[in-house]
């Protein structure tokens, strides 16, 4: 029996979007740890710690933005951007075939039209986009998401990162590579999302 922490207020959250998001938690629920997407520990609080937990970043990513999640994985923050920012063109940039056919069905069960996916490294993309943001979660230290991230940036855009307790460190030891690829500023916020267990940390960088 699936126990989870789902929200009781989701559908107030999320309105139209709850549906999807609901088929997304319950496909992550039934399959992601066998698929190796997600730890058995983690199932108990798969909305909290994931789901809600990625849409923090939400409020960072510019309107109708054409965004680039690295290293999309089971699809977080991905997926949930797509779903809850119906306004945004999310490309899903993934190395592992398997992962690649976890995400090509839940787009297709979701029936998401504003998601394309790219089996790729996001190094092999850079010269093909100028994106308005870069999104990432769980995927490197900001010293290496840097210069992964910023050559598919177009100017002014931004790159947003899920970070955990370490970001200020993080930002820290990012210093040099923050001055080599061009980063105005960076930005580290505290966001209180309902739901969740504790604050979550997102990290922003806009490019010059």
């Amino acid at each position: 029996m699936r126990q989870d922490d789902t929200p009781a207020n989701g559908p107030e959250l999320f309105g139209d979007r709850w549906d999807q998001l609901e088929t997304y938690a319950q496909m992550l629920w039934d399959h992601g740890e066998e698929r190796g997407l997600i730890g058995p520990r983690e199932l108990p609080r798969l909305w909290s710690r994931h789901i809600l937990n990625s849409t923090a970043i939400n409020d960072f990513i510019p309107e109708r933005a054409v965004t680039i999640d690295i290293g999309s994985g089971g699809g977080l923050p991905g997926i949930v951007l797509a779903t809850t920012r119906p306004d945004t063109h999310v490309h899903l940039v993934e190395s592992m075939e398997r992962r690649v056919a976890w995400l090509t069905e839940v787009v297709d069960t979701l029936g998401l039209s504003n998601l394309t996916i790219h089996r790729a490294r996001i190094q092999d993309l850079h010269g093909e986009f100028q994106a308005s943001a870069v999104t990432a979660r769980a995927v490197a230290a900001l010293k290496k998401l840097v210069p992964m991230a910023l050559p598919v940036l177009k100017s002014g855009g931004v790159l947003v990162a899920l970070k955990g307790e370490r970001a200020e460190l993080e930002i820290d030891d990012a210093r040099s590579a923050l001055r080599k690829n061009k980063v105005e500023t960076v930005d580290l916020h505290i966001v209180d999302v309902a739901g969740t267990d504790e604050p979550t940390r997102v990290v922003v960088a806009r490019k010059k």
